[in-house]
């Protein structure tokens, strides 16, 4: 199975520590966050990882090259400025990605969520698995449904989705290559049809979407370590 890192985002709400540094660069614990990712994909068994770039991108490229010093073969998918949004970012990268399933995880967040458990994901007959976490502070309302392994897109109780699904590559076909195009939406048809599996994580989870929170993440790994 190929994983893909999404790492084009611009990072709003990070500036002043974006304007020269893309954000999964941004370090916890004296390592990037991608080089977190690249570790634990490593010791799950993954040898082949794509990741998208905008913003910044060739410091990127620059810091990990191919992907050999942690056993692992990266391959770039350059975006435009401002990207291609997250859909849009995987229908670019779907040459490189292959017909398989494969996972997907944000470059922004820390999770301790056992990669390995995605080379038995998505269920036989659905589009995509979602990780799913209990609503943050930051994101009381959840995104979707979770009854069992399944998603539904309206009820309660309500969690948010992780940053970390397996998906089909046939969710993205429909989609022009080099326009942008949100997941959201994808997700929707995908739970609409009863194709969308999912489990709940309540380890370790970080959205890392703001300075504080990248504080207060690195000074809990710190004192964890």
């Amino acid at each position: 199975m190929r994983a893909m890192i999404l790492a084009a985002g611009r990072g709003e709400r990070m500036r002043p520590l974006t304007d020269a540094c893309p954000k999964p660069l941004l370090t916890v614990a004296g390592r990037p966050l991608v080089v977190w990712h690249l570790e634990r994909l490593a010791r799950a068994g993954f040898r082949d990882i794509v990741i998208n770039h905008a913003h910044l991108g060739a410091m990127i490229e620059d810091l990990l090259g191919d992907g050999s010093a942690w056993g692992l073969s990266l391959r770039y998918s350059p975006e435009p400025p401002g990207a291609l949004e997250t859909a849009g970012g995987i229908r670019q990268a779907l040459p490189l990605l292959g017909e398989a399933p494969f996972l997907v995880v944000n470059g922004d967040i820390f999770c301790d969520w056992d990669f390995g458990r995605a080379a038995r994901l998505p269920g036989p007959d659905d589009l995509i698995h979602l990780v799913m976490v209990p609503n943050p502070d930051h994101h009381p309302k959840g995104d979707f449904v979770l009854a069992g392994d399944r998603l539904a897109a309206a009820g309660d109780p309500r969690c948010t989705y992780a940053g970390i699904g397996v998906f089909r590559p046939e969710l993205f076909h429909a989609l022009e290559a080099g326009r942008l195009a949100r997941l959201a939406p994808l997700l929707g048809q995908a739970i609409a049809a009863g194709r969308a599996g999912g489990e709940l994580h309540r380890g370790l989870w970080t959205d890392v979407g703001t300075p504080a929170r990248l504080a207060g993440l690195d000074a809990a790994v710190r004192a964890g370590s």
